[in-house]
C-alpha cells in the first residue's frame, strides 16, 4: 500500500484512470484530504466502490503525535511525531503577529555531522517522503486549528540531502490543490551541497535558500561542519551568486554563534568583509547548547557586538530571537532525550 499523501493531483488522476475511475475523482479525493478527512469512508460524495479500491490500495500517512510541548515564554509548540515504523521526527510551530510560522523536518536524523546540532547525533535513519513532510504541516494545523502560513525546511535533515522528495512537497505544497502557500513563503535550509545549490537554482523556484555558514573560512568551518571538507566556501559562494542570479531572491546566510569559536571580532571584521557587496543577509543564531558537545553560547554583548561590525561594513543582519528556549524547541534534542530515555533502538 502507498501513502496517498505522497500522490499529486496529476498522479492521482493517473491512477483514477487506470484504475477505471473518473478522471474528476482525483480533485474530490484530493479536497478532502486537505480540509483535513483522513478516511475513506469520510468522503462523502465517493462512491463506495472507489472507497473499496482506495483503501486497498492507500493509506494516511498522518504521524502519531508522541508527545506535545507548549513554551510557557511564548507559545511555541514541539512535536514529537512518530510514524507507523516507528521512526521519529521533530516539528516546531511558531506563532508570530504576520502569522504561524512551521519548521519541517525533512530527513530522519542527519549525516551530514555539523557538531553543534543534535539531529545529526546517531546518523540519518532514512529519507522523508514529500508526504511524510507534508504530513507535518496537516497535523499541526489539526492540532491549533489555525493555518500554516510560513515554512522553513530546518528541522531535522539536509533537505538538499533528499532533493527529490522535497521538491516533491514543494510543488504540492505551493499548489491550489494542496495547501496553497507561496514560494516566497518557504525557506529551505541547506549546509552547502554544491551541486544541488545550482540544481535548485535552476529550478527557477520563489523561495528563500538559506545557507548554514558559521566561519568564514575553510579551515575553521571544518571544525565544525564535515561539509567544508568537501565543498569550499568559495564554490558555496558560487553557487550562492548562480542562485542570485537566476532567481533574483537574496541569499540568508545563517551564523551560529560559539562562545571562543567563531564569535570574535575578528570573525566579524572577516565575515563582513567575505559578504559585503553581495545581496544577501545575516541571521546570527546564538548557539543551542546541547548535552553531547562542549559548545556554548556566546555572551549577550559578545552577539551585539558581532552584530555591530557587521552592520557597519554594510552587512543586513539580525539577531534570531530565541522560540521556544524552556522546551529544547532547537531541532533534534527531543528527539534523541526520547530516544535515550526510552531506550529506543535506531534502526
Amino acid at each position: 500500500m502507498e501513502n496517498i499523501l505522497d500522490y499529486t493531483q496529476e498522479e492521482l488522476l493517473t491512477w483514477m484512470k487506470e484504475n477505471g475511475e473518473s478522471a474528476f475523482r482525483a480533485k474530490q479525493v484530493i479536497s478532502w484530504i486537505y480540509k483535513e478527512i483522513w478516511n475513506f469512508e469520510e468522503m462523502k460524495n465517493i462512491p463506495k466502490s472507489l472507497k473499496d479500491k482506495l483503501s486497498n490500495n492507500f493509506y494516511f500517512g498522518i504521524p502519531k503525535v508522541e508527545e506535545e510541548y507548549i513554551s510557557k515564554v511564548d507559545g511555541t509548540k514541539k512535536l514529537l511525531l512518530a510514524f507507523n515504523d516507528g521512526n521519529l521526527i521533530e516539528t516546531v510551530i511558531m506563532k508570530y503577529k504576520h502569522g504561524n510560522s512551521i519548521c519541517v523536518s525533512t530527513q530522519v536524523g542527519c549525516r551530514m555531522g555539523c557538531k553543534f546540532c543534535a539531529s545529526t547525533l546517531g546518523g540519518r535513519i532514512r529519507n522523508l517522503t514529500a508526504g511524510e513532510i507534508i504530513s507535518q504541516i496537516l497535523v499541526a494545523q489539526k492540532i491549533t486549528g489555525e493555518r500554516i502560513s510560513n515554512i522553513v525546511l530546518m528541522g531535522s535533515g539536509e533537505p538538499l540531502d533528499n532533493f527529490d522528495n522535497v521538491m516533491k512537497f514543494l510543488e504540492i505544497v505551493n499548489a491550489d490543490y494542496g495547501l496553497n502557500i507561496g514560494q516566497r513563503h518557504i525557506t529551505l535550509s541547506t549546509c552547502g551541497i554544491v551541486p544541488k545549490m545550482y540544481e535548485l537554482a535552476d529550478k527557477g523556484l520563489s523561495i528563500t535558500l538559506a545557507i548554514s555558514l558559521h566561519a568564514f573560512n575553510d579551515e575553521k568551518r571544518k571544525e565544525i561542519m564535515p561539509i567544508a571538507n568537501k565543498y569550499s566556501i568559495k564554490e558555496i559562494l558560487d553557487a550562492c551568486n548562480y542562485y542570485i542570479e537566476k532567481t533574483k531572491r537574496r541569499i540568508t546566510f545563517e551564523y551560529s554563534l560559539v562562545k571562543d569559536v567563531n564569535d570574535g571580532s575578528e570573525d566579524a571584521k572577516a565575515l563582513g568583509k567575505l559578504l559585503k557587496g553581495m545581496l544577501c543577509h545575516v541571521n546570527l543564531i546564538p548557539v543551542n547548547e546541547v548535552k553531547e558537545n562542549s559548545f556554548k553560547r556566546s555572551s549577550e554583548k559578545t552577539i551585539q557586538n558581532f552584530e555591530n561590525i557587521l552592520k557597519n561594513t554594510g552587512v543586513e543582519v539580525t539577531v534570531r530571537r530565541e522560540m521556544g528556549s524552556d522546551i529544547n524547541a532547537a531541532c533534534g534534542q527531543l528527539r534523541r532525550s526520547y530516544i535515550k530515555e526510552n531506550d529506543i533502538k535506531l534502526v
